[in-house]
């Protein structure tokens, strides 16, 4: 029995570890893009054209790194493997589940919508030179930022639900049911049966 309940708490805490991260890292990813429809975004806006494309291509170039580019796919990885261990806990696994659909379309708005409009600001060219840098500017900033602002929204949906999901777990643990000190003592033993 003793094994049993070891390598039910092993998997209990491996299904917690995985449901933190996704939360962390969704949350990450969310408080970035947050940040941009807040900040990065409406301060851009007050730049002239030239000044705008060349900061929108440098962070073209910065942000497709290797920790970025971990932290947008690990969350949906880690949401998705989250929501498959936790496949015998419905309660808590409903949660996980609505936040990998909610993410997914978050992914979905970026690479449909967000990333041609970066590679076509990229594909202008050198700024200083851009024969007319207002009508490129125009073709990306509007668009950019509406598609911005609803996946910034989905991403902080994901991360509620997630946040969610982990709290009920902590509640019920991995089974779904409410848990306690005394009834998780009494397992195997007599009193139990």
């Amino acid at each position: 029995m003793a094994t049993t309940t070891e390598s039910n708490k092993g998997r209990r805490s491996t299904a917690g570890g995985v449901l933190v991260a996704a939360t962390v890292v969704t949350g990450l990813v969310a408080g970035l893009f947050y940040a941009y429809a807040n900040n990065v975004m409406p301060a851009l806006a007050r730049s002239d054209d030239r000044v705008y494309i060349e900061v929108i291509q440098n962070i073209n170039d910065v942000i497709q790194n290797p920790v970025f580019l971990l932290s947008f796919n690990g969350a949906l990885l880690l949401t998705a493997f989250s929501a498959w261990q936790l496949r015998g806990s419905p309660r808590v696994r409903v949660w996980v589940f609505a936040a990998l659909v909610v993410y997914a379309l978050a992914f979905l708005v970026t690479v449909v919508f967000n990333i041609p409009l970066n590679n076509e600001i990229m594909d202008a060219g050198n700024p200083a030179t851009t024969a007319d840098p207002a009508a490129v500017r125009e073709r990306f900033e509007d668009p950019w930022v509406a598609w911005n602002v609803v996946r910034a929204v989905l991403h902080v949906v994901a991360f509620g639900l997630l946040a969610q999901a982990l709290v009920l777990y902590g509640r019920h643990g991995r089974s779904g049911r409410q848990s306690s000190p005394y009834l998780e003592s009494a397992t195997g033993s007599s009193a139990s049966r």
